[in-house]
């Protein structure tokens, strides 16, 4: 396929550029990968899992790493003080001195790369760096089913009930009133999409009865919007809801949040009457699901 073929040249063409290729990045004496994890430990440090969750490094592949990192003196373990199951990781004062120098030479690297082109060339350079990047980080979430009740679920729903405070004319209070038993496997279902570790959206299946499910709290963080992932995640929703056994779905959604109206009505939705006494909802949407 084209797109590909173009995605690969990059590819190739970038890491000849940067040095990636280099057994000693930016003649640092460490290779990008370990260079990479420095600069991801950052000033305050990080745990293990953080780590690994990150940059989707294996368990076996990330303590290569570290080992070697803190056999040059560069990081320093040691088991987290919150749970002695965890493990930390923080740079010595040698590996902040690395980490400053990376910094350094990746700025006077960028710099070299960009210095033949005109102030334009480099504006147009830095949009579709920019959309290339949402695009791909977009393609490449782990969506992946929870329970409900697990803390990067709650950290996802709080999020999104966050937003809609801040959205709605009347703000928002989600009561007292939750629904995570009916969103539980066995019952339903709840979806979480992270990225780097973090959780960027969300959304859940309930059953209103038989053969008819619920999407609900269905959440794109707002610096991922426009790169596809709402449809996405509505698609995967969907077919969670055949998995359960449903024929239909159904979901609500309030005025002000034109951008999932619209998004609801490209994918199929069509609109129909009050179903249920959300007092937030001005819209509701049902869908006969195929296959």
């Amino acid at each position: 396929m084209v797109e590909t073929e173009v995605l690969r040249r990059f590819n190739r063409t970038y890491t000849q550029r940067i040095g990636a290729l280099d057994e000693s990045f930016l003649g640092l004496g460490l290779p990008l990968g370990a260079s990479r994890l420095v600069f991801e430990i950052g000033e305050a440090g990080a745990t293990v899992r953080d780590l690994r969750a990150r940059l989707g490094l294996d368990s076996g592949q990330l303590a290569r790493q570290l080992r070697r990192l803190e056999e040059d003196g560069l990081v320093r373990l040691a088991a987290d003080p919150e749970d002695r199951r965890r493990r930390t990781v923080r740079l010595t004062d040698k590996g902040r001195a690395f980490r400053a120098q990376l910094d350094e030479r990746s700025e006077q690297l960028a710099e070299r790369l960009v210095a033949p082109l005109t102030g334009r060339q480099r504006e147009r350079l830095t949009e579709a760096l920019a959309t290339a990047d949402l695009l791909v980080r977009a393609a490449t979430v782990d969506i992946r089913s929870v329970h409900p009740a697990s803390s990067e679920a709650k950290q996802a729903v709080q999020s999104y009930f966050d937003e809609l405070d801040r959205r709605f004319p009347t703000g928002f209070d989600p009561g007292d009133h939750h629904d995570e038993e009916h969103m539980a496997p066995g019952t339903g279902a709840f979806v979480v999409a992270t990225s780097e570790g973090d959780p960027v959206a969300c959304g859940g299946v309930q059953e209103l009865e038989p053969g008819v499910g619920e999407i609900k709290r269905m959440w794109v963080h707002a610096d991922w919007r426009g790169a596809g992932l709402g449809s996405r995640l509505l698609r995967h929703l969907e077919q969670v809801a055949r998995d359960l056994g449903h024929h239909t779905v159904r979901l609500d959604t309030n005025g002000t949040l034109v951008e999932a109206i619209a998004m609801y009505e490209r994918a199929g939705y069509r609109h129909i009457d009050r179903y249920n006494g959300n007092p937030y909802a001005q819209a509701w949407f049902e869908k006969e699901l195929a296959g």
